[in-house]
């Protein structure tokens, strides 16, 4: 029997035509699974962390190896007392960008102030020119005192340590006049708010005279009577008639609101 090769020719050439479209299907895909891998890449790379976090888990942070800690507050503050091995760059001082830069961006960082804010600034300039860990402590030095936690000093400085105003001082002042308001203010000078409430409250203070006395209270030169009080954040503000405590403000107020909490 003889087989005409003009009937095979067809079928031929649809074998070259389906190899030849599946080597340009293969050629299509390689791009595309390159493409996916990149991605997966991408999205495997550690993202960076800026946390603030509270005392306690501040000082867990503080047991492990190989990280830095910066106390972002002034020199004078710094020699008040310490978190032990902390180095101590002043965030409001010119120099400060610099400073940081010589720091190691991949080791994890803890900073910390006296009130939480000004590590807070600090935090989001680090973060932004690529330290990828950094842990703030929430409410700073002055909360890790209130909760007794353990603080460095520098030799020279506990011999010039001030004691500040005792509980028993700050209750004889409140309670040492009748029918009258005794309004304090328990305040900083690197309070932002704090120093955004002083006008309105001298205002209000010299305008309800004889009725009303305002009396400032430095948290940094007042340690330990913040800490006997259990005030661990700043501006806190406490209004006394006849010795009895009458009101009570946490954190920033405006003249309209205090006038109307306060009833003067």
């Amino acid at each position: 029997m003889t087989i005409n090769h003009y009937y095979l020719l067809p079928l031929y050439n649809m074998k070259k035509i389906f190899l030849i479209s599946f080597l340009f299907f293969l050629i299509g895909e390689i791009p595309a699974q390159d493409k996916s891998n990149k991605k997966a890449r991408v999205d495997e790379t550690p993202k960076s962390i800026s946390e603030t976090i509270s005392v306690d888990e501040f000082q867990k942070k503080l047991a492990e190896k190989d990280i830095q800690i910066i106390d972002v507050r002034t020199p004078e503050e710094y020699n008040e007392g310490y978190l032990k091995g902390a180095l101590n760059i002043n965030y409001k001082a010119n120099d400060f960008a610099s400073e940081i830069a010589k720091l190691d961006k991949s080791k994890p960082t803890l900073i910390y102030c006296l009130g939480g804010g000004r590590s807070a600034g600090a935090a989001e300039q680090m973060k932004k020119t690529g330290f990828t860990t950094i842990y703030n402590m929430q409410g700073g030095m002055i909360k890790w005192n209130a909760a007794n936690k353990p603080v460095e000093y520098p030799s020279s400085a506990l011999d010039k340590e001030k004691p500040g105003m005792t509980l028993a001082e700050y209750n004889k002042i409140v309670t040492g006049e009748k029918d009258k308001y005794i309004l304090v203010d328990f305040t900083a000078k690197w309070c932002g708010p704090c120093q955004k409430m002083m006008p309105m409250l001298h205002k209000i203070s010299e305008e309800k005279k004889p009725k009303l006395t305002l009396i400032k209270i430095d948290a940094d030169e007042n340690k330990s009577l913040l800490k006997e009080k259990g005030i661990t954040g700043i501006p806190v503000l406490e209004l006394y008639f006849n010795g009895k405590l009458v009101w009570k403000r946490v954190g920033y107020i405006g003249e309209e609101e205090f006038l109307s909490e306060t009833g003067l």
